[in-house]
């Protein structure tokens, strides 16, 4: 089956924004416009967009638990932060080992409620003042105390710009985005790690890697979620390099199994919602958000 992808809506104050993170709450898609520091709501009932929070500081990814709590990745912030019901922005990370955090971009959280979350070094979503003071650009983790805290540990050595992170479904795999955009010599990957018991990761096993044609990068993965089956569907791809911009499907070992262009210049997340979560919902570098009918069934710890 064709998904054919509809424009809902465009995004374009301020101009230049980037719509980001969709996350279903089983009622609406929520989604970032990182620029305008604010959380947007789509009803597909209604067909209605509303304003869900203002004044996010230019969150980027957003997250439910198991519990139904919205978490995000806080750019402009350098934290993760949770979204309380009485309207708070609460951090639940800034600092590892009391070095301030970088600039956290995705998030998935597990049964276990642990935040898995990527902290590359994104100099456009950031004031300019500020400072990396990191010697690495890793996957970090998030790990609930008993207290109701959270204990930071680093659990990637081997990632240079982390971008769209899942988990498996049985907690098992960590799928985790390389996509360096800054050097042309690192290949674009999408990386599966071991998750083991003590919550350490294994050596990665590379299931896919973009490559490049004449100098020109193929845009690796940006954001990525789950159909019940397992396979991880992906937003990758742009007009400067390889096949273009699209949604990938791939199976849990790798294999391409559907490629969905979309008319975007970057697709940036995606998301399954709708009454069977059988539609997918796309944010955009160009402010867009996109909708489509699939024949796939999405999966995600909440709802």
């Amino acid at each position: 089956m064709s998904w054919r992808f509809s424009l809902l809506n465009r995004f374009e104050d301020p101009p230049g924004g980037i719509t980001e993170g969709p996350a279903w709450n089983g009622e609406v898609v929520l989604f970032t416009h990182i620029h305008a520091s604010r959380i947007y709501a789509y009803n597909p009932k209604s067909g209605e967009f509303s304003v869900y929070r203002e004044n996010t500081n230019r969150t980027n990814g957003l997250a439910f638990d198991a519990q139904g709590r919205l978490f995000g990745c806080c750019q402009n912030g350098r934290a993760i932060v949770r979204f309380d019901p009485d309207g708070s922005m609460v951090t639940v990370a800034d600092n590892i080992d009391g070095v301030p955090l970088n600039t956290p971009n995705d998030l998935a959280i597990d049964a276990q409620g642990r935040i898995w979350f990527t902290n590359p070094w994104n100099t456009g979503n950031i004031d300019p003042h500020e400072v990396e003071q990191l010697d690495n650009r890793s996957v970090l983790c998030a790990v609930p105390q008993a207290d109701g805290s959270y204990q930071t540990v680093r659990s990637t050595y081997d990632t240079t710009m982390p971008n769209g992170i899942l988990v498996s479904p049985d907690g098992n795999t960590l799928y985790v985005a390389e996509s360096n955009s800054d050097r042309i010599e690192i290949d674009r990957e999408l990386r599966a790690y071991p998750i083991y018991a003590d919550g350490s990761l294994g050596a990665y096993a590379t299931l896919h890697t973009f490559g490049r044609d004449a100098n020109r990068v193929h845009r690796g993965i940006d954001g990525m979620c789950l159909d019940a089956d397992g396979n991880i569907v992906a937003t990758a791809g742009w007009p400067t390099g390889g096949p273009g911009a699209m949604l990938y499907v791939f199976s849990p070992t790798g294999r391409v199994i559907e490629t969905h262009p979309v008319a975007a210049t970057r697709p940036t997340n995606v998301c399954f919602g709708g009454a069977d979560q059988t539609d997918v919902f796309v944010t955009s570098t160009d402010g867009h958000f996109f909708h489509a009918r699939t024949d796939r069934v999405g999966w995600a710890i909440y709802p």
